[in-house]
């Protein structure tokens, strides 16, 4: 009797199982409620929110929350608003500059586009009920090189096509520098990133990570970056195969032989 118990509840638990499960992965999705475009619409207003609430301390080059005499960040003239489109769901990141950059004596290459690699500084914090700051999750103080395709954190793509690179600093005779490699006046800066343009949910990778469908703040500084990056090295700068034209590379398949590689990847389109 107890051999046909134990079967039966066996059965039993693999049909909860079975109607738990996702069809296709075998995992629940355990955001699966979400609507995404509600959820940026908030997102922004929780950003609002926290640059209404705080300013930058110029004197230790921080975000600090705001007192009486200091200008909040959503009315610093330094302030910069950048739209955004990702799976299809209009977001809204804040870029707050605190230098531009300059290249000079080197080659100025202007502003990197959307698909180029960076090297630089950060370090991030998450965004705690719109008036709060997390502590440090990750962190560069020496820099450190960036690709499009591995990007996290695609708000960054948007982000750093408002800063220039810096230069390498030099012996005053013009000898490369006898010490550790240094880069000098490089755009600097936070970016204030909704959920959205980082570890959304939409991504089943990120479904288990402690910064899901939060919004973020990174100091930046973006020491060099590779212009007109190519990533499959097939001459054409990858932010020129962006077919559809709406600044996500992740979502254009031409080549019908190959329907799964985006284009920026593929050297045959």
């Amino acid at each position: 009797m107890n051999k046909f118990k134990n079967i039966f509840l066996l059965l039993l638990l693999g049909v909860v199982l079975f109607y738990a499960c996702d069809d296709q992965t075998g995992f629940q999705n355990p955001f699966l409620d979400i609507d995404h475009e509600e959820l940026a619409l908030a997102d922004n207003d929780t950003l609002v929110k926290f640059l209404k609430s705080h300013y930058y301390d110029t004197s230790v080059d921080s975000v600090k929350t705001l007192i009486d005499g200091k200008t909040p960040l959503f009315e610093d003239d330094k302030l910069e608003t950048v739209s955004a489109v990702r799976n299809e769901i209009d977001y809204k990141l804040y870029v707050y500059r605190t230098r531009v950059g300059d290249p000079s004596p080197d080659t100025d290459k202007g502003f990197p586009s959307i698909a180029d690699s960076v090297f630089t500084k950060y370090s991030g914090q998450a965004i705690v009920n719109g008036s709060d700051l997390g502590t440090n999750f990750d962190s560069n103080t020496n820099g450190a090189w960036f690709s499009y395709s591995n990007l996290a954190v695609r708000g960054w793509s948007y982000g750093f096509e408002l800063f220039k690179g810096g230069y390498l600093k030099k012996e005053a005779n013009g000898d490369p520098f006898n010490g550790p490699i240094t880069y000098l006046n490089g755009g600097k800066g936070v970016l204030f990133i909704p959920s959205g343009l980082a570890y959304t949910s939409i991504n089943p990778n990120n479904y288990t990570s402690n910064l899901v469908n939060a919004n973020l703040m990174f100091y930046v500084e973006l020491l060099d970056f590779v212009k007109d990056t190519d990533h499959d090295n097939d001459g054409t700068p990858s932010a020129d195969e962006d077919a559809n034209g709406d600044g996500d590379l992740t979502n254009d398949f031409s080549d019908t032989d190959r329907p799964t590689l985006p284009d920026y990847l593929n050297p045959n389109v």
